[in-house]
């Protein structure tokens, strides 16, 4: 039983490097080398929030050695913001980030693809979640924009009759 105590005691040491860094630092690689910008949204958004989180450790270390349960915390916070179950980094910058932001002012939300998309599809596109996004991309891509188009009038028809 001690052997387990000790592992549950220093789960957030044995498991937090995978979490935190290495499995980010692999998905930030196959981000950038995708063909879409937007899964680089869920990484750039993570490694802002992961730098913010260290640099509040760094900043309150003397009260955060008090609270015993913080690293847990830090742990599940991070697990929730990398795996793509919950891609809690896409969230944190759709409904946090971006009410402070505005994607039109500062943000180009995909170089690649701002200029191949007219501006009714890209509000469209950035109201959609990341892996909407992604499907978007996916379908414009190989059914063209007037597909899209197509789809788009459809949808608010029936919203309409509804």
């Amino acid at each position: 039983m001690g052997v387990l105590a000790a592992i549950a005691k220093n789960l957030d040491t044995l498991i937090g490097p995978g979490v935190t860094l290495l499995y980010p630092l692999y998905a930030t690689v196959r981000a950038i080398e995708s063909a879409s910008t937007l899964d680089d949204q869920q990484w750039l958004t993570y490694w802002v929030l992961y730098s913010l989180i260290t640099l509040f450790e760094l900043f309150c270390w003397k009260v955060l050695a008090w609270i015993p349960i913080w690293p847990y915390m830090k742990l599940l916070f991070c697990i929730w913001l990398v795996l793509p179950i919950f891609n809690g980094a896409a969230y944190v910058y759709e409904n946090i980030v971006r009410k402070y932001v505005k994607p039109g002012d500062y943000i180009n939300w995909s170089s690649s693809s701002s200029s191949k998309h007219p501006e009714g599809q890209k509000k469209v596109i950035q109201m959609l979640s990341l892996d909407g996004r992604k499907s978007v991309e996916h379908f414009i891509d190989h059914h063209g924009s007037e597909a899209f188009e197509r789809v788009v009038k459809t949808a608010e028809r029936e919203a309409r009759k509804h």
